[in-house]
């Protein structure tokens, strides 16, 4: 087959194309080994592609589908006494939630006329509705404490440090997360305490610097309290944030078996 000449690329010596493609390669690759050379970077990827046979055996050992438990654990992580179990806890306690929101569901109203009325029906009407409620209510009062317990544990024993860093930022998150199901959860019932408090919620957010009065019209869905605001705090409570939270959880139970278990595997086996 024989080309057209017209569509032969044209360069020439003095053609600064060549030069400019050098310099954007390079540029390129430069860039690429500083991210790659980076601190957050190894954090989150620690080895580089398996292309040998140890590398293979490594990835298999350290795949979390394969092998559930790292394959050396340190005997003081197995002790209660170091984590007392509070990351399994809160996500037990996640796991209630969720069970016992979906019940909720089935009856409850996302509206102003009959938010209160419906949840009143669910405690007298209900059969396990109040103990349904209570449990959900309960629940979510121990996974905060729980997770805020979690991240002083994390802090004291120095578990946020390298090569942990970003399993700490993730667990912050989920912080940050679980705070913003509960408060988004506050004002479901649709009392004058649930009025009130995400009133003055609302408020104190507008005054932060810059986003503060976006944030609380997107919250509310307008300058008060009313149906918008229920809409959108019930969306955010039982779809948006529980499924960035699943997702969350699951991230950072995947990077703790990844770094081989809680932070005690660092510590040698004679302190």
């Amino acid at each position: 087959m024989k080309l057209d000449s017209s569509f032969i690329l044209h360069t020439c010596p003095g053609c600064k194309c060549q030069g400019n493609s050098s310099f954007i390669n390079m540029t390129l690759s430069s860039l690429t080994t500083r991210i790659a050379s980076s601190r957050l970077w190894r954090s989150i990827f620690r080895h580089g592609w398996p292309d040998n046979p140890l590398d293979r055996s490594l990835t298999m050992t350290s795949n979390i589908f394969f092998h559930l438990h790292p394959v050396k654990v340190s005997r003081k992580s197995l002790s209660w006494s170091y984590s007392f179990g509070l990351g399994i806890v809160s996500a037990i306690l996640f796991g209630v939630l969720v069970w016992t929101g979906v019940l909720l569901m089935f009856y409850y109203v996302p509206s102003v006329e009959r938010a209160y009325p419906t949840m009143k029906e669910i405690q007298l009407s209900v059969p396990l509705g109040q103990f349904t409620r209570n449990m959900h209510r309960w629940s979510a009062h121990a996974m905060v404490l729980a997770v805020i317990l979690h991240m002083a544990r994390v802090f004291y024993t120095g578990a946020y440090k390298p090569p942990r860093e970003f399993n700490w930022i993730v667990g912050v998150a989920l912080l940050l997360l679980t705070l913003g199901a509960s408060f988004t959860g506050y004002l479901l019932p649709w009392d004058q305490l649930a009025y009130w408090a995400i009133t003055v919620g609302t408020n104190i957010a507008g005054y932060a610097p810059v986003a503060g009065p976006v944030t609380r019209d997107l919250l509310l869905g307008g300058t008060e309290v009313g149906q918008n605001a229920l809409i959108r705090f019930y969306t955010l409570h039982n779809a948006v944030l529980p499924l960035l939270i699943t997702l969350l959880v699951s991230l950072h139970l995947w990077r703790v078996r990844k770094d081989g278990g809680l932070a005690a595997n660092d510590v040698s086996e004679g302190e």
